[in-house]
């Protein structure tokens, strides 16, 4: 998207748009970097308060894989004000406004406009001393995968009536669910690279965390799925990003286990997890430290290997 943008270069431009990354990281002071982000998402789900939870627990989360925490957040809100109530725009307000206080950081504004669509989101920063980046994995580390995939199913179903908000209680809750805890228990821990899985499906953002020497062998049984969705794929809920995922990145992708189905790979998430890349040695210490702060689903999904030319991950 912004491969045709250039601007001057800037000794204090750490972490730019060039690579897919989580954050801008830009270097003020001798120690200190300034992380940035911002994301926006419509409605995911009927509820504008939970709406607006896991519009801010998305938004957040691109600090928290970078390994920082948030220091301060604006409000970005697009507001369908022929659909959306202003009742209904005070609860998606509300429900930011709690995922900004349970991350510790300070709301100072924001700005909003009148739009078809309903939309809100959050530009947040943070202020770190180290960060983690998304493609400095080793050979030999392997993927810890926080939380389950498939939420882009979920919603899909929730949209077209195939399923009751009270039938997808655990990924709603997923969605809440903050990465802040699995950021602060992974401090402790020598990680090489780090992302978090979002509208590209866990095969895109993968391959982001790749280089031309460097590839993945995935674990498909170990990846963690939201109950009901090979059966809700099966109903056709899948969502055209999902698909426009798979069309785009399974041309670096081989199979070396039988499958009747991977759309769900290829899933377009909202607030997924964080993957981390570590030794083998240290892994499973994380792992069992994930399991007991709120991540049960937590999982080794993978492993980096060399790369075999134009096949940047196997699934086996």
């Amino acid at each position: 998207m912004f491969s045709s943008l250039n601007q001057p270069q800037n000794p204090n431009l750490i972490v730019g748009f060039e690579h897919n990354e989580d954050c801008g990281i830009y270097q003020i002071s001798s120690s200190n970097f300034l992380l940035q982000s911002v994301d926006f998402i419509t409605p995911v789900v009927d509820d504008p308060y939970i709406y607006g939870k896991i519009a801010a627990a998305n938004a957040l989360s691109d600090i928290f894989t970078m390994g920082s925490e948030v220091q301060t957040a604006l409000n970005i809100l697009m507001w369908d004000r022929e659909h959306v109530s202003k009742e209904a725009l005070g609860e998606i307000l509300k429900g930011g406004m709690e995922k900004i206080i349970e991350s510790n950081a300070v709301l100072l504004g924001g700005h909003t406009i009148i739009d078809r669509e309903q939309k809100y989101g959050l530009s947040v920063s943070g202020i770190a001393q180290k960060f983690w980046k998304n493609n400095t994995a080793k050979i030999g580390d392997v993927l810890i995968l926080c939380k389950p995939i498939g939420s882009g199913i979920i919603t899909t179903a929730l949209k077209k009536e195939k399923l009751l908000l009270s039938q997808a209680q655990i990924c709603i809750d997923s969605m809440q669910l903050l990465n802040l805890y699995a950021m602060r228990v992974a401090k402790n821990y020598p990680i090489s690279a780090c992302t978090d899985i979002t509208g590209f499906g866990l095969i895109g953002h993968i391959y982001e965390m790749c280089r031309e020497d460097l590839g993945v062998n995935l674990f498909v049984d170990s990846v963690a799925i939201f109950p009901q969705v090979m059966e809700l794929i099966s109903q056709g809920c899948v969502s055209g990003g999902s698909k426009n995922n798979k069309a785009y990145y399974e041309k670096y992708v081989k199979k070396e286990k039988e499958m009747q189905e991977d759309i769900f790979l290829y899933d377009a998430q909202t607030s997924g997890g964080i993957v981390f890349a570590l030794s083998k040695e240290k892994a499973n210490f994380l792992l069992d430290e994930l399991k007991k702060t709120k991540y049960e689903y937590a999982s080794i999904i993978g492993e980096f290997v060399p790369r075999r030319g134009d096949c940047a991950i196997v699934l086996g």
